[in-house]
């Protein structure tokens, strides 16, 4: 007889729904961003693959697959992407404005224990740009492992 009194606790990239949500995700998040007069500016020199990246290096964090780490990058290579890119906080709200605003046109999960940690990545990673973004050099171990990022306190979704 199977114990269903503890069922498995989705990764938050399974609870989003999978790879093909952040894909589009960060396709549509882009298209806003080439289109806003705070973010075109820093972004519109990206690369055509920038978006499938930032959208493999947010799955692999949130519990994906290592598309990233495996194929693409290191987290220490994404720090220096943001090296002498001097982004502000201006620039920070701004993309976190324009991200969650897109989850919510696509419907990403709205239950509150997703948001919360969904948001607190973000938050965390956001501010982590910024102030890789003003130095010209990492001070990071070229090693330093991907960051992984779960339920936080909360502890799994919204099941009721």
């Amino acid at each position: 007889m199977a114990d269903n009194s503890n069922p498995k606790i989705p990764t938050l990239y399974e609870w989003a729904g999978g790879m093909e949500v952040f894909v589009t995700l960060f396709d549509k998040f882009y298209d806003k961003v080439l289109a806003d007069e705070i973010l075109e500016p820093v972004f519109k020199h990206m690369s055509a693959q920038h978006r499938l990246h930032v959208a493999h290096f947010v799955a692999e964090v949130l519990g994906g697959p290592k598309v990233y780490s495996e194929s693409e990058g290191s987290h220490f290579e994404m720090i220096k992407k943001h090296l002498q890119k001097y982004l502000t906080e201006t620039h920070r709200r701004r993309w976190m404005e324009l991200l969650l605003q897109t989850a919510d046109e696509l419907d990403l999960p709205a239950d509150p224990e997703f948001r919360s940690a969904f948001l607190a990545y973000l938050e965390w990673g956001t501010r982590i740009a910024v102030i890789n973004s003003n130095t010209s050099e990492v001070t990071e171990d070229p090693n330093v492992p991907m960051p992984e990022w779960g339920w936080g306190v909360p502890g799994g979704p919204f099941l009721g």
